[in-house]
């Protein structure tokens, strides 16, 4: 039986967990806390990595906890130092953010296109994907997580505090939890790992502000939100892009939701 190390049990780390557990892997669960089953770690501490199993594969979908530049650089960056150094012999995928593309003018991009992040969590992030990638690993570069119980659009409309910024052209890119659960699991089953190599794990329909928030209007027949400016205070930064998954699908990977609205009814 394989065995697989799952950094971080959160709402991807648990989707993880469960679809690698029905594939026949014996799968070690790693949180912070250990709490609920799991094997505590704090995955900045070397020593700390260094006493965990032994593992087949290992994925790091570790969160930072809403923290700032410090957060993101023990647990991303001294994560992955650490990471590399206990499993050389271990296939490891490390699940970045498609945000590290901080085009602002529509454009398509591919894993070919430039990342120049314009916030220095961005660029701590790729300085960890440097790490992984040197070290024969996996990156996963994911859109936007949304899933049961989890829509920051949806919850924002029903709440009435969605805003369309400016004329609602913004683009918007999104991944349902299951599908890049599912992704991690296809890249690192491949019979030959890609090493080194980015993906982007986005959905296949990029949609703007505006067809979104009028596809939310119809299905729950309300009112559309109002207009407003920019929300220059994102987490993930100001972006207007379309991430394309089309490196991802030729590998044999396809959406099980390849659009936002072939999910909203399971929220």
């Amino acid at each position: 039986m394989k065995r697989l190390v799952v950094i971080g049990a959160g709402y991807l780390g648990a989707e993880v967990i469960k679809v690698f557990r029905e594939g026949g892997w014996k799968v070690d669960g790693v949180s912070l806390s250990g709490e609920d089953g799991l094997i505590a770690c704090d995955v900045g501490n070397l020593e700390a990595v260094m006493a965990l199993p032994g593992a087949d594969g290992v994925v790091h979908c570790a969160a930072s906890g809403r923290g700032g530049e410090e957060a993101y650089r023990r647990v991303y960056l001294e994560g992955c130092e650490n990471l590399v150094k206990k499993y050389r012999d271990s296939r490891l995928i490390f699940t970045s953010s498609s945000s590290v593309y901080g085009q602002i003018d529509g454009e398509e991009v591919t894993e070919e296109s430039k990342a120049e992040p314009d916030r220095e969590t961005g660029r701590i992030l790729l300085e960890a994907e440097r790490v992984v990638r040197d070290a024969g690993g996996v990156v996963a570069r994911l859109a936007g997580i949304y899933g049961p119980g989890r829509s920051a659009m949806v919850g924002k409309f029903l709440n009435g505090e969605a805003v369309i910024e400016e004329d609602g052209r913004r683009l918007m890119n999104q991944i349902h939890r299951d599908d890049a659960a599912r992704a991690i699991q296809h890249l690192l089953g491949l019979e030959k790992f890609p090493a080194g190599e980015v993906f982007n794990v986005s959905d296949s329909t990029p949609m703007c502000q505006l067809d979104a928030y009028k596809g939310l209007a119809s299905i729950f027949d309300r009112e559309m939100p109002p207009f407003g400016p920019r929300d220059l205070n994102r987490k993930r930064g100001w972006t207007h892009k379309k991430v394309s998954n089309g490196k991802l699908r030729q590998t044999g990977w396809d959406p099980q939701y390849p659009s936002f609205f072939d999910a909203v009814g399971g929220l």
